[in-house]
């Protein structure tokens, strides 16, 4: 009985895997000794299953990464996963013919330094791209938020993965790089939430009736549009200036992105009520003092 089974063992061994073995090993063979080249089914076969499960451990790592976002942020790194297939096929192809008896040392020579010099000139790119990730991850901008870069103000309306568009007060479009966020200094004004304070500052003359430039402020701020009755509009006397006596009227909005215009509007009306009341807004003054020279 035992001697039955060890034949049984000896036919699978010699014949089975014998003959898978040779079926395997078909192919384009090339030369002889270490300069052969030894194309096979199996180097195929093993080359072909790598690439599918690639593809599979590539599709479920997007969907782990992305199953929390929205359909639009997901469409957003499909470009990266097929940046990264890419990358993995090349890699995979190489390595076969590596595996086949192909030196590819001098492709990968060639290659250094194209990639070198390719890397290099898309360095900016690369910084944009992951940029991109990490705003789309972590969510530090969003579409609304109205943002100041470089001393422009724009609100958002499209995040890609290299770039970010805004509307500037002008209507003009302002084009961002998405390196600007991690690398810059970048003001969001809406970030925590959608109101902003804002001030509008204003000189008096030396000797004017403060309480009444006050109540002047006051009012003006609780008849203005698009200024919120709460957190209340409050005045601050803010200094004694070289020719006049510095108030400023600090208020609250939730529309960030007109304020100029809001301010606008309240210093119409600061100025009409100031003549109105005879409050007088005094112009710079300097007083010489000519010293005549002792005889």
């Amino acid at each position: 009985m035992q001697e039955e089974a060890e034949d049984i063992k000896e036919i699978i061994k010699e014949d089975v895997w014998g003959s898978i073995k040779d079926f395997l090993d078909l192919g384009f063979h090339i030369g002889q000794g270490e300069k052969s080249i030894h194309l096979t089914i199996g180097l195929l076969l093993l080359l072909t299953f790598t690439l599918i499960a690639t593809k599979f451990v590539l599709k479920w790592l997007r969907h782990l990464l992305t199953r929390k976002m929205q359909q639009e942020d997901k469409q957003k790194f499909s470009s990266v996963f097929k940046f990264t297939n890419y990358v993995i096929y090349l890699v995979a192809l190489l390595v076969t013919l590596s595996a086949a008896g192909v030196d590819i040392t001098l492709v990968i020579t060639a290659s250094a330094a194209l990639f070198v010099g390719l890397g290099l000139a898309l360095q900016e790119l690369f910084k944009d791209v992951l940029g991109g990730i990490f705003i789309i991850v972590d969510k530090s901008l969003q579409v609304g938020d109205v943002v100041e870069v470089d001393g422009k103000v724009g609100k958002v309306f499209e995040i890609k993965l290299r770039t970010t568009r805004a509307i500037t007060r002008d209507d003009k479009v302002l084009i961002l790089p998405n390196h600007k966020f991690i690398s810059d200094i970048v003001y969001n004004y809406t970030q925590n939430h959608r109101t902003t304070r804002e001030k509008v500052s204003v000189g008096v003359a030396y000797g004017s009736d403060v309480d009444l430039v006050t109540k002047i402020l006051q009012d003006v701020a609780a008849h203005q549009r698009q200024v919120l009755k709460n957190p209340k509009p409050f005045v601050l006397f803010e200094d004694f200036g070289d020719s006049a006596l510095i108030f400023s009227i600090y208020f609250f909005t939730n529309d960030t992105f007109r304020d100029p215009r809001i301010k606008s509007e309240m210093r119409y009306k600061i100025n009409a009520q100031f003549k109105e009341n005879n409050v007088s807004i005094p112009f710079p003054q300097r007083d010489i003092h000519i010293i005549q020279p002792k005889q």
